[in-house]
């Protein structure tokens, strides 16, 4: 128990340092900008993350004082408004920087000093909901004024270039979810495990490059939010430097945009059961926990390590035992799967909204891991979830044949 508790509070401490690290990339004048209009103004997600720890420790029978209970609410929950329906407030709605800062020192403080007397999976859920929070404070930094935030581009990585190339998957089962009994932490939308039998298909290789959507774009179609025209050339917006657009990298599009694609391809986005299949499945019938099997290191462009994409064929040790190429890594995928419970689904008892409050057929399963997503975060049972006409998150795609 002390090795699990010692594992969890370096686990939550170097979460801090993630997120920590992001918050020193704003300038200070920008912490009540709102880069992204259907989101909250920088300023909430300073005190959100430690209002969330504190808000899970307190329904556990916690009877410390909050250093600031009229925060305990003000930051609690983030925004997901419907399309046309943007927040309105404004910057002195909102406290200080120092208060907010204050509060966040004193709950630090006090969820130090009562984590040993916390469940594991609330303090497991504290640490990945401050990783995922990590990865969609990236979308907003993204989408920061340039001379507003401080950081470095990636350097480029060369690759020769992928030749695009269909994969036959053969009729397979494919497990998805998760088994209540099984170890360590799972979300509630995760649960229960189930098989599904999967006809035959074939699934595109490589995700749709920016090079092959441009031809798209070339015909009318709608062009990414992260693409820009510059002097009649087509630039990328990069976290901290825009770039001639790389052929080569995944294109970032949304679900709509996507599947406007592949039906001008004559051909489909994945299910969620099909995405499984080509990741984890393995030509003898089994499957893995990981699409290349052992957990030896990292094999794709996540966990922090870069900003931006890198060229679709860059990661061949991360392919799947089909061959199927970085289906995690570079970028989330989107599905055709309306994000929905599996059967046996029950609520977290301390966080009951978060995933039933998206089962409104107007979300999409997402599947994989983004430049930004956490090292925890990409076990096979993970579901991430969108709005189809969300621009911002990092979506990419693959096309199937069935």
């Amino acid at each position: 128990m002390e090795t699990l508790l010692t594992t969890q509070a370096s686990g939550l401490a170097q979460a801090r340092a993630t997120t920590d690290s992001l918050f020193q990339c704003v300038d200070p004048s920008a912490l009540y900008d709102r880069p992204i209009p259907e989101r909250h103004r920088i300023i909430f997600y300073l005190g959100h993350l430690e209002a969330f720890d504190w808000n899970q420790l307190k329904q556990t029978g916690m009877t410390a004082a909050s250093p600031n209970s009229s925060f305990d609410n003000l930051f609690a929950f983030g925004i997901d408004p419907e399309p046309g329906q943007l927040p309105s407030d404004s910057p002195s709605d909102w406290p200080s920087v120092s208060e907010v800062s204050a509060f966040c020192r004193g709950v630090r403080e006090i969820v130090d000093r009562e984590l040993i007397h916390a469940p594991v999976d609330i303090v497991q859920m504290m640490i990945e909901h401050r990783h995922m929070h990590a990865e969609t404070f990236a979308y907003i930094l993204h989408n920061l004024e340039a001379s507003k935030k401080r950081g470095h581009m990636d350097p480029l990585i060369e690759h020769p270039p992928a030749r695009p190339e269909m994969i036959a998957i053969p009729e397979g089962q494919a497990t998805l979810g998760r088994r209540e009994d099984a170890a360590g932490f799972g979300w509630d939308n995760e649960y229960r495990e189930f098989q599904v039998n999967i006809p035959g298909f074939a699934i595109g290789r490589y995700k749709v490059t920016n090079g092959e959507y441009l031809a798209f774009v070339r015909e009318g179609g709608p062009v990414p939010h992260y693409w820009l025209r510059q002097n009649d050339a087509w630039f990328q917006r990069g976290m901290f430097q825009n770039v001639p657009l790389p052929h080569d990298w995944p294109v970032y599009v949304t679900w709509e945009q996507a599947a406007a694609y592949a039906a001008w391809r004559g051909l489909a986005l994945p299910t969620e059961a099909q995405y499984h299949r080509a990741a984890y499945g393995v030509p003898d019938g089994t499957e893995r926990l990981l699409p290349w099997g052992a957990s030896n290191g990292a094999r794709g462009n996540y966990g922090y390590r870069r900003w931006d994409p890198i060229p679709v064929s860059a990661s061949p040790a991360g392919d799947s035992a089909f061959g199927v190429s970085q289906t995690v890594g570079n970028g989330w995928e989107w599905t055709s799967s309306l994000f929905a419970p599996f059967e046996g689904f029950a609520p977290s008892p301390t966080y009951p909204g978060y995933s039933a409050n998206f089962f409104d057929d107007k979300h999409y399963v997402m599947k994989g891991a983004s430049p930004r997503t956490a090292d925890e975060l990409i076990r096979r049972s993970l579901r991430n979830w969108f709005r189809p006409e969300y621009p911002y998150v990092y979506g990419t795609f693959r096309v199937v044949q069935n």
